[in-house]
């Protein structure tokens, strides 16, 4: 892969610049690379420290991929709907959606192997099926492709906004506007690689909300999101961004967990997307898991 040097890129550390264009998880990944030699600039190994310069010539090999087996799992998912072509899946929280290196285990796509038999394979091994995710601990519907074609109608349809995706979310604080429109750039967080935030040379990135329900004694708003951007975390960090993070969320909000939650009270409730081989519209809703509906009985019984 070769790349130039974007204006807005120059003076930027090779090791960072490697983290922005998400070609690694993190600086410590590429800085490996870099010594390993698989990143060159203007056909010369360089530091990591290298800060690069306008019209610079970027070439990147990524190792070869470590072979890992994927074992099914029989684990208990919740399949909404499948047909030969696609299958709808309603993630409970605490499911990892797809093996990472040195993680191979008790996750969705071990379930997805185990359930249903035939899968797309334009992700690779790790990722099976998977044509968008939803984070760990948010609870969910995602769908899922059964063959090739499929995948890139879908992925195609993410890639142009046309996939409709609504999360219910519990907040901290009180919302005075009936709606809003959160546009603001994301990308990894400059102080913590582990997190994202705003940033001015994010990916642009755009939720929509509608407040549903106040609980003023509390202090706790019930929303909906709706994604006009798929980013990673994208309404943990928007709800965050303008002080209203997401319940349960210690990585964006309050180390302690309000209601005792494991997680943060995000769900997503609605997916629309259009069907790749006939064309129809499918919607799908499912309700929040207990656990978040709990969370609203507590609210509504100190309103």
């Amino acid at each position: 892969m070769v790349f130039s040097t974007l204006p807005e890129e120059v003076d930027s550390r090779l090791d960072v610049w490697l983290v922005n264009r998400e070609l690694v998880p993190s600086r410590t990944h590429g800085q490996n690379w870099i010594k390993e030699g698989l990143v060159k600039v203007e056909g010369t190994t360089v530091k990591a420290n290298y800060r690069l310069r306008p019209g610079d010539r970027i070439e990147v090999v990524p190792p070869e991929p470590v072979i890992t087996e994927i074992v099914p799992e029989n684990l208990p998912i919740d399949i909404v709907y499948q047909d030969a072509h696609v299958a709808v899946i309603n993630k409970p929280a605490g499911l990892v959606v797809h093996p990472a290196e040195g993680h191979a285990s008790g996750t969705l796509v071990n379930a997805l192997l185990y359930h249903i038999k035939d899968l797309s394979g334009i992700n690779g091994e790790l990722r099976p099926g998977i044509v968008h995710r939803i984070d760990k601990d948010t609870s969910g519907l995602l769908v899922v492709a059964k063959h090739d074609e499929a995948h890139i109608h879908l992925a195609e349809q993410v890639k142009d906004h046309f996939v409709r995706r609504e999360y219910l979310a519990i907040v901290h604080g009180i919302i005075g506007a009936e709606t809003g429109r959160i546009d603001a750039p994301i990308g990894r967080d400059p102080k913590d690689r582990q997190k994202m935030a705003v940033v001015p040379n994010g990916k642009p990135s755009v939720t929509h909300f509608r407040v549903l329900e106040r609980f003023p004694e509390i202090g706790f708003t019930l929303v909906r999101c709706k994604l006009e951007t798929g980013r990673t975390h994208q309404i943990r960090v928007h709800m965050a961004y303008i002080d209203h993070p997401v319940a349960g969320d210690p990585k964006y909000g309050p180390r302690k967990a309000a209601f005792g939650l494991e997680g943060q009270a995000l769900h997503a409730q609605r997916l629309d997307f259009t069907h790749p081989q006939d064309g129809q519209k499918m919607t799908f809703q499912a309700d929040p898991p207990k656990t978040f509906q709990k969370v609203l009985e507590t609210l509504r019984s100190n309103k």
